[in-house]
């Protein structure tokens, strides 16, 4: 097994998940201070981000979507992040937090940007994403199916349950895996943590802050766009979604289909 550089902040703990190879930063913005430690850990990435929430099924949002992406640490894409932010620094395109959702809607931060600039750095983030070498898996609920609220526990259960479980091998091929959320909604995240360390032995969460990493907004990302392609294909697109990119065959050709690629293969 290869050697990796961990960075290790002061009291000599783990910084955020990064590592260091070849001078080099992965998965998020480097601490200002921090000092080098060997090590022959191989380690597993989870960025987990949701859409929806537990409450009862509206039309607004019929949906519940979980995605988590995955990536080796062991592969470097620091080399990408820079060339994300140098090619919006070209642009005149602030290091935005992306939030998708709100992005597409014109709403919170990007209420004074126009569509130009919006697709500007919606763009960008999904570039990024796409070339990148990772991979991964959405949980997805239709809630208007569901009998009860306690219902979408309950599938949400079987179904991560269910793929951890099929790909228990790959999982326990790394020495550590990291699971970064935001503990934005505590149903889930009782969910998250319950039946990660159930079923694996070798597991860490860690609470992230979106604005630190660019692999969590990217989770967020795809968990729109997985929710997008099931609007698209049952012909409920909102008009500032149509707006946002021209046509349901615009929105197919120029980024789910490219996005879906990257699905994780169970077994």
């Amino acid at each position: 097994m290869k050697s990796a550089i961990v960075l290790v902040t002061g009291d000599g703990k783990p910084s955020l998940g990064l590592t260091e190879r070849s001078g080099s930063y992965q998965g998020g913005d480097a601490p200002r201070h921090f000092f080098i430690r060997e090590s022959c850990v191989k380690t597993l990435s989870v960025f987990i981000d949701e859409s929806g929430d537990f409450g009862g099924y509206e039309y607004h949002s019929p949906y519940y979507i979980v995605t988590l992406v995955f990536h080796d640490q062991s592969v470097d894409i620091s080399h990408n992040l820079l060339e994300m932010q140098e090619r919006m620094r070209q642009q005149g395109i602030p290091d935005y937090t992306v939030h998708a959702g709100p992005l597409i809607r014109r709403e919170d931060e990007y209420k004074n940007l126009s569509i130009i600039e919006r697709k500007q750095i919606f763009d960008r983030l999904y570039h990024f994403i796409r070339i990148l070498d990772i991979t991964y898996y959405s949980i997805i609920v239709e809630k208007k199916h569901l009998a009860t609220e306690i219902d979408l526990n309950v599938r949400l259960t079987k179904q991560l349950s269910a793929f951890l479980r099929e790909n228990i091998e790959m999982f326990m091929s790394y020495d550590h895996i990291v699971v970064y959320y935001d503990y934005g909604q505590m149903e889930l995240t009782n969910i998250l943590v319950t039946l990660f360390n159930a079923i694996l032995s070798n597991v860490e969460f860690r609470k992230v802050v979106s604005t630190n990493y660019k692999l969590f907004q990217a989770a967020d990302m795809i968990c729109s766009l997985e929710l997008l392609a099931l609007k698209s294909e049952n012909k409920i697109l909102s008009k500032s979604e149509l707006k946002f990119f021209k046509s349901r065959k615009d929105l197919y050709k120029s980024y789910i289909k490219a996005i879906q690629r990257k699905r994780f293969s169970t077994p």
